[in-house]
């Protein structure tokens, strides 16, 4: 048990301090984020400056100059990609219209032309993950905002008439209709130098893009709303022109305009943006959106040459788009929902090894999988005995392989009459249920835990029970084949086992339970969306019974069968755990983005840990073959001894 020991205390620290941050290269995503905000300010306000090629203002037009000026330096910057070239001939462009005083619209398309065609070369986040509360927003709103630019938004507030330049007024009509969203969001997180308008970077991220929202309704009233609700009911165009938060933060009513009626084009604006969760709703599942738009947006890293982007938007049109619906799906429909967790983990493979052509197939292949998500999701809700059958079928499956852990440590432990010690296992599978409840409170309550962050505990979770499980199932098979296990029990376990392996397997016991409770808590929380309360409580009941009726069964078994039978079947089964374990891990970390993944013709048995790349299957024939080398080891010295 020394070994184990030692192995336990130093797996579990660094498992205790290990950060499930992955850091991302921001730099790049920041200065294209800022010289889009540049191009974005510009194209709305050169209005204000030149009109029919004369200056209006002499310092707004050397103000529009300067900010041309400085997106195309901060443009020249970027690291070099097949797009940037065309990006600074657009820039170059874009300084010399505004030199020759062109109109406010060619000035007007060229700007915003050129902050497109930045978006698609150094894609970053355009839109909220979820949909924002303007309910909280409208009290951001009168606590940050309403002092310069007044409660209603007229840019009337008390302090605004001391300022200069005079804070801006939402309500200004022609002003806000080339304004959009993402733009608002840019200006509050930032700021605007040479203003009085300050970064509100203070702010999360959610209540930023709150306030962005909120302050794109001000200029719209309630008869504009409601006519643009009338449209979004009856007109299914209108969903198609808004068919994910992306749509609804980036899309101008002047670009709108040029699609349909300018009066229509106000009306869906403004109805949208007043309840930009009809997004969601109306379009099938929100997360299947947001997955979209980061395919696209990865496709579009890729094809300009930026690896790092492509990599990470492929990344998060899994954790942060699909995978938060996997439970209902899993519940509803587990073979489409391992086809597309295939062709994700292909198209990160191609992505990785550069194959684009590859890439943009297995997109367009998702893609037709996400409409069948979609109708598969977007159905009535689930019956109640469907409801029922995913409860009990989700706590056996997640529960039977942390129940093989414990009950095989709880009866190891009365085999070595070492009932003192059960205290240990008994407080670690306790504690993980305590810190599941826990975990289910503040993912429903107080915060959203990310995808990455999901899948980074369960994988490295994952590969720490499965080193300490190998360690044991070879001390274990060592011992089986040594004879006389009643005298060595006797002599060697008491002084073995000290508060410190005690210990050892409390951390064992919590990290076997937790890992799995963990995971049920998600998806359960999936599982309650369809309403059917009754039945998933029902389920879970079941589950729990059935799970107490197994304990049992195994530890009756295990206290009548002879001592060395036990420990021998015992090593082959911890071994088979941590084989299953260490692909779960793996693949964990995958998704996570922590280790690349090549993809493979391989069948896909999660309960077994077998996933089809090339990472996970080296990792389980790794452990597979120290385990069979380690039993075989122990084999030849059991015959040495008795030989002699």
């Amino acid at each position: 048990m020394q070994a184990l020991r030692i192995l336990s205390a130093v797996l579990f620290s660094w498992f205790m301090v290990i950060s499930v941050a992955h850091a991302d290269p921001l730099a790049t995503q920041d200065k294209a984020k800022q010289t889009w905000q540049l191009l974005d300010y510009l194209a709305v306000d050169y209005g204000g400056a030149v009109r029919d090629g004369k200056v209006q203002s002499a310092s707004e037009y050397e103000e529009m100059k300067e900010f041309a000026a400085t997106a195309g330096q901060q443009i020249a910057t970027l690291p070099s990609t097949p797009a940037l070239p065309e990006l600074k001939r657009q820039a170059t462009a874009l300084s010399e219209l505004i030199a020759a005083k062109a109109d406010a619209k060619t000035v007007a398309d060229s700007a915003h032309s050129l902050a497109a065609a930045l978006v698609k070369a150094y894609p970053f986040p355009l839109s909220p993950s979820t949909p924002p509360d303007l309910t909280r927003a409208k009290v951001l709103f009168e606590a940050n905002c309403a002092a310069c630019h007044g409660a209603t938004g007229r840019g009337d507030g008390p302090l605004g008439a001391k300022l200069t330049p005079p804070p801006i007024a939402f309500t200004d009509r022609g002003r806000a209709r080339s304004r959009s969203v993402l733009a608002l969001y840019q200006v509050i997180s930032q700021g605007v130098a040479g203003t009085s308008m300050p970064s509100f970077a203070t702010l999360s991220d959610e209540d930023r893009w709150a306030l962005a929202f909120f302050a794109g309704t001000l200029s719209h009233d309630d008869a504009m709303r409601a006519r643009g609700e009338e449209s979004w009911g009856r007109d299914a165009t209108a969903k198609a022109v808004f068919p994910d938060l992306a749509a609804a933060a980036t899309l101008t009513e002047a670009a709108l305009s040029e699609r349909m009626p300018p009066d229509a084009a106000r009306d869906l604006t403004a109805y949208v943006r007043s309840h930009p969760e009809v997004t969601v709703t109306a379009n099938g599942t929100g997360g299947l959106g947001l997955a979209r738009a980061r395919l696209q947006e990865s496709l579009a890293a890729a094809r300009a040459g930026d690896q790092a982007n492509a990599t990470r938007l492929g990344l998060s049109a899994y954790l942060d788009g699909f995978e938060p619906l996997e439970p209902a799906l899993r519940a509803r429909n587990q073979a489409l929902l391992t086809e597309v967790e295939n062709a994700m983990l292909a198209y990160r493979g191609a992505l990785a090894s550069g194959k684009l052509e590859q890439a943009d197939a297995t997109a367009q292949k998702l893609d037709y999988l996400f409409a069948q998500v979609d109708t598969e999701l977007g159905a009535d809700k689930a019956e109640p005995l469907t409801t029922f059958i995913a409860s009990i079928t989700i706590l056996l499956r997640e529960g039977v392989e942390a129940l093989l852990i414990v009950v095989g440590m709880l009866a190891f432990l009365k085999k070595a009459e070492r009932r003192d010690v059960l205290a240990y296992v008994h407080g670690g599978w306790l504690t993980a249920l305590a810190c599941g409840g826990l975990t289910w409170a503040m993912a429903t309550y107080f915060v959203s835990i990310s995808g990455a962050s999901r899948e980074v505990t369960e994988g490295v979770s994952s590969l720490f029970a499965a080193i300490v499980l190998l360690s044991v199932g070879l001390w274990m098979h060592q011992k089986s084949t040594a004879g006389k296990w009643q005298a060595y029990l006797k002599e060697k376990l008491s002084a073995a086992m000290t508060r410190r392996s005690a210990w050892a397997l409390f951390a064992l016991a919590f990290i076997a339970v937790y890992r799995e409770v963990f995971e049920t808590v998600l998806f359960y929380s999936a599982l309650a969306g369809d309403g059917n309360n009754g039945a998933l409580l029902g389920g879970l009941l079941s589950g729990v019974a059935a799970l107490t009726i197994l304990a049992w069964l195994m530890l009756r078994t295990s206290a009548r069968m002879p001592i060395g039978k036990f420990f021998s079947l015992s090593s082959i089964l911890v071994a088979v755990l941590a084989v299953v374990l260490a692909g779960k891990g793996v693949a964990g970390l995958q998704e996570a983005g922590w280790l690349s993944a090549s993809p493979i013709h391989w069948p896909r048995i999660e309960v077994l840990g077998i996933y089809p790349s090339a990472e996970t299957t080296l990792a389980q024939a790794v452990i597979l073959i120290i385990a069979l080398v380690g039993f075989a080891l122990n084999a030849q010295t059991a015959r040495r001894s008795q030989a002699a």
